[in-house]
């Protein structure tokens, strides 16, 4: 499947601000079942970008804006090809338990087998374990526990925006019963950890079709989901707030033990000034390879509120152009 992403992050300030310095984690990860294309990134006002690789594979831009700015826009475009999952068996033998529970796999896993950040026990998640039985869970093998688990969650907590926020934690959500990708992914990496099984927090995108339906992920939104480590089948990916594996819809950016870990931005101003953060993202199904590096070079500006409509607009007048391109050949 091939899959355009656009993602607009921009921040407001109600005053100008001196000094601007940030990390990016939006670039897609290069995989044997995902291949990216072309990645391109654009800063408003302009910065020298810089990058590394941190502890977890993952490619980490940043920046240093130094001029006085009211607004720093953020525009990512990625074309990504991904692969159809690998079809996995129903079960695994039980011996899968004793296999997670080796010299090896513990000391090559353990900064996903502890607890860490939002990913942690607490009296709230107890409670919810008990509620819904969920240690009965093990009594299967580790594979068809994980896929109980996801299950269980899907239908044990309801998804809605606006609950919690990034730095919520999970017990926000576990009282409410409702939540959104990053609290379902929080909850079973903490229940994963606890039964011993090595868990990483993965943040993303996933392309949904509205016509299609069956997801309710928020479309214009990243995504966050679970991948489970199994000796035998190495990383199995899970996605609690849709109840599904993960597919050739899921592109993976970055993996880390929590959200903290892997934020799309994340930074500090100086100045005196309140900020106010939006967020758009369009991920839409392309049958061409070739990038479109203009709509990240051209500076056009960024009208308050219409972020997530100004995305889709272009992206409708850029296929009625191609259309009539391919016409008048």
């Amino acid at each position: 499947m091939l899959l355009e992403i656009r993602h607009l992050t921009q921040y407001r300030y109600d005053a100008p601000v001196r000094e601007s310095v940030m990390e990016l984690w939006v670039q897609p990860q290069k995989s044997a079942s995902q291949r990216l294309i072309s990645f391109e990134l654009e800063l408003d006002p302009a910065a020298q970008l810089f990058s590394y690789v941190d502890t977890f594979g993952n490619a980490v831009y940043h920046f240093d804006a130094p001029q006085p700015h009211d607004r720093l826009a953020i525009r990512s475009h990625s074309l990504v090809e991904t692969e159809p999952a690998e079809t996995l068996p129903n079960a695994l033998d039980m011996g899968e338990w004793q296999r997670l529970k080796s010299e090896f796999v513990r000391g090559q896993q353990f900064d996903f087998l502890r607890p860490y950040g939002h990913a942690v026990t607490t009296p709230a998640l107890e409670a919810f374990i008990r509620a819904f039985e969920i240690d009965n869970l093990r009594h299967a093998d580790p594979l068809t526990a994980a896929r109980n688990l996801c299950q269980t969650l899907y239908e044990g907590l309801g998804y809605e925006a606006g609950v919690t926020r990034a730095d919520s934690p999970i017990d926000v959500a576990l009282e409410a019963g409702r939540g959104v990708c990053q609290d379902f992914a929080h909850i079973m990496l903490a229940i994963c950890r606890g039964w011993g099984l090595p868990a990483r927090y993965v943040s993303g995108y996933l392309y949904t079709d509205a016509a299609e339906g069956g997801f309710r992920s928020n479309p214009d939104a990243t995504h966050a989901w679970v991948e489970v480590f199994l000796p035998s089948l190495r990383w199995v990916g899970f996605d609690p707030t849709n109840n599904t594996l993960t597919s050739e819809r899921h592109v993976t950016v970055a993996v880390g033990r929590d959200y903290d870990d892997v934020p799309p931005s994340r930074g500090v101003f100086k100045g005196d000034a309140e900020s106010a953060l939006e967020v758009a993202v369009s991920v839409r199904q392309t049958r061409t390879a070739a990038a479109e590096p203009e709509f990240l070079r051209t500076g056009r500006p960024v009208i308050s509120g219409t972020a997530r409509r100004r995305l889709a607009a272009e992206a409708a007048e850029e296929q009625l152009q191609q259309q009539q391109q391919q016409q008048q050949q």
